[in-house]
């Protein structure tokens, strides 16, 4: 067993648990701060100190290992201002954001938005990129940001990393990625039912049938 401290109070778990299930094991009953419990959806969003380091640690409580003497606070949502908008009005440049967040033209350009990451995502990397005018690389830099609201709650210049960077993805995926024309003839397919009879074989396969096909399928480079 190990002593930890779970807002405040001081509880014994065994050695192991991620901190998920240490507040579990506590008694916590979780109806919020928790979620896929697979280090995607970002709903666990933790930080945490340790005894005799003055630092702040960053982590998904579902990800991360308990440690003897760790004080911990979750933080499974922080409020972050998203505005509403149509992105069929939208044009993909640096001014709809501008727009949108005027807050990022504020950026400090501290870093303490990437140290707040537990995906060890580059924030300030794509902020800039934003600031620059340039979506595609604000898009791309930014992929695998699942949204914890870390970085928000640590932000001086009071942005919404997560929200920019969602629109930005919106933007490159709507305007300036490249089209995938198979895509679309796949889906002039669909509509015009050329599958449903093999829809309807596969509906009324066996499962093993199925995982059979599912293991010989053809993959898209």
């Amino acid at each position: 067993m190990i002593e930890i401290f779970i807002l405040g109070q001081r509880y014994e778990v065994p050695e192991g648990l991620t901190i998920l299930k240490a507040f579990e094991w506590s008694g916590f009953h979780l109806t919020r701060g928790v979620g896929c419990r697979g280090g995607f959806c970002g709903a666990c969003g933790t930080v945490y100190r340790l005894p005799n380091d003055h630092k702040l640690y960053y982590a998904l409580a579902c990800q991360t290992v308990t440690m003897p003497g760790m004080i911990l606070g979750e933080i499974p949502f922080f409020p972050a201002q998203r505005p509403i908008y149509h992105l069929e009005s939208l044009e993909a440049q640096g001014e709809t954001i501008f727009n949108l967040y005027p807050e990022v033209l504020r950026c400090y350009g501290c870093n303490t938005c990437t140290k707040a990451c537990p995906q060890e995502i580059d924030v300030l990397n794509y902020m800039s990129a934003v600031i620059r005018g340039d979506i595609a690389a604000a898009a791309e830099i930014s992929f695998d940001c699942i949204a914890c609201g870390l970085c928000v709650a640590r932000c001086p210049s009071e942005n919404v990393p997560p929200n920019v960077a969602l629109l930005a993805r919106r933007l490159y995926g709507k305007y300036l990625a490249p089209q995938a024309a198979h895509l679309r003839q796949r889906i002039q397919e669909l509509e015009g039912g050329s599958f449903r009879s093999e829809i309807g074989v596969l509906k009324n396969a066996p499962l093993d049938e199925l995982r059979k096909q599912y293991a010989v399928r053809q993959i898209e480079e």
